[in-house]
C-alpha cells in the first residue's frame, strides 16, 4: 500500500511541480516523497521509476497526439530512432523515470535504518 501511495504521489506532486518548476523538480519531488514514506531502497526507486515514467510518457504522449507527430517524428529522424516517435516517447520517460528513481533511492537511503528492539 505504501508503493501505491507513493508512486501516486509522486505522480501527481511531479506533475503539479513541473507547471511551475524546471524538469528536475521531479527528483526533488521523488527525494521528498521517498524520504517521508518508509520503504526499502528498491522500492523507492521503483516508485519514483514509475511514478515518473507514466507521468512523462502520458505527457509526451498527449502532446504528440495533440499535433499529429511532427515534431517528434522530425526529432526522431535526427536522432538514430528511424522515424519511429514511439521511441522517442518510451526514452523521453525512461530519462525522466531514472532521473526520479535515483532521486527516490537517494531519499529512502537518507532514512535511518530500523533497530530491532531486543527483548531480554
Amino acid at each position: 500500500m505504501r508503493f501505491i501511495a507513493a508512486t501516486v504521489l509522486i505522480l501527481l506532486f511531479s506533475f503539479i511541480a513541473g507547471l511551475f518548476l524546471p524538469w528536475w523538480s521531479i527528483a526533488i519531488v521523488a527525494f521528498l516523497v521517498a524520504l517521508l514514506i518508509p520503504q526499502s531502497i528498491g522500492k523507492s526507486f521503483l516508485a519514483g521509476f514509475l511514478g515518473v515514467f507514466l507521468l512523462w510518457g502520458l505527457l509526451a504522449l498527449w502532446i504528440d497526439i495533440k499535433n499529429d507527430s511532427v515534431l517528434s517524428k522530425k526529432i526522431a529522424q535526427l536522432l538514430p530512432l528511424g522515424g519511429a516517435s514511439i521511441l522517442l516517447i518510451l526514452i523521453t520517460a525512461l530519462i525522466g523515470a531514472l532521473v526520479a528513481g535515483f532521486a527516490a533511492m537517494s531519499g529512502g537511503s537518507l532514512r535511518p535504518a530500523r533497530k530491532k528492539r531486543r527483548y531480554v
